[in-house]
């Protein structure tokens, strides 16, 4: 079974466009999100399903994304367009695949069944049976990621959600344990108040202290909060190099803890420390530097 480990790709800020939107898949090539996702679900009507699925195959034939993580959201198998989605897209190979509203680990397998090694599988976690069966769902061989669909969520379950996502508490942590069990990327759900910058920061925040990699979002003005929200701080990354130049010296050699300016560290922390020093290096190859928004440690 696959165990906890250290994400360091980039993936702060993923941006959802419905695949029908030329102008938009070309205006994606420019932005500085990390994940684009091409939508061939929600965003797209029935009678353009198959113009968009068409657009998504020859944007990824075209690239041009550059560092940018490409995937593809198709339409369920349980719909008129879900297998034909599937079958354009074994022969494109996007970079993952994300399928929608999966209820079990037997939807992983079907999925994973039509989907090419070499292309990751995501699966959105969007309906009640999926919320109670996260672990099964995670342990899912050949899965990837775990998304939150936090609208069709609360729709399902008849959810009045307030600023602060309460009735949504539970789901968020147990969404990044499951993912965090197996090995698997968590991405937060969107933020529906497109001009509300501070309820969207807020909400940033927050999916960073549950531990989500970063969050999907519906609009480019959305993108440069949420890579602030989910890059480290200044603080944490002088933290992080304290910690790896302490475990480094050499009367410490061997140590599972020790004291590092007054507070006990042992090396789990030394594993976090260098995987977001890590990010911190990916990042700087992309022109990024260390956020300054205050710690959250």
């Amino acid at each position: 079974m696959r165990g906890p480990t250290m994400i360091v790709r980039p993936r702060r800020s993923a941006l959802y466009l419905p695949a029908s939107n030329a102008r938009a898949i070309e205006k994606a090539r420019g932005l500085p999100c990390d994940v684009v996702i091409l939508d061939l679900e929600d965003s797209v009507a029935p009678d353009a399903k198959a113009t968009a699925r068409a657009r998504a195959v020859a944007a990824v034939h075209e690239g041009g994304f550059g560092t940018r993580e490409l995937v593809v959201r198709v339409n369920g198998l349980t719909t008129p367009w879900g297998a034909d989605d599937l079958a354009a897209l074994a022969a494109a190979m996007p970079d993952a695949v994300l399928v929608p509203k999966v209820d079990g680990a037997d939807d992983v397998a079907t999925y994973r069944a039509h989907v090419p090694d070499g292309t990751g599988l995501w699966a959105m976690v969007e309906t009640a049976r999926s919320v109670l069966r996260l672990d099964a769902i995670a342990s899912a061989p050949g899965l990837d990621a775990l998304v939150l669909g936090t609208n069709d969520l609360a729709k399902e379950m008849r959810a009045r959600v307030d600023d602060d996502r309460t009735v949504f508490l539970g789901v968020l942590a147990m969404a990044v344990a499951a993912a965090r069990a197996h090995g698997l990327v968590a991405l937060d759900g969107v933020y529906n108040a497109i001009d509300d910058a501070e309820g969207f920061a807020r909400e940033c925040a927050q999916g960073a202290m549950f531990g989500f990699e970063g969050k999907t979002l519906i609009h480019p003005t959305q993108i440069g909060a949420c890579n602030i929200g989910f890059s480290p701080s200044a603080i944490e990354v002088e933290w992080a190099r304290t910690v790896v130049a302490a475990f480094d010296m050499a009367d410490h050699a061997g140590k599972g803890a020790i004291r590092v300016e007054g507070r006990m560290v042992e090396r789990l922390h030394l594993e976090e420390a260098r995987a977001l020093l890590d990010l911190v290096a990916m990042l700087a190859t992309r022109g990024v530097r260390a956020a300054e928004p205050p710690s959250r440690n």
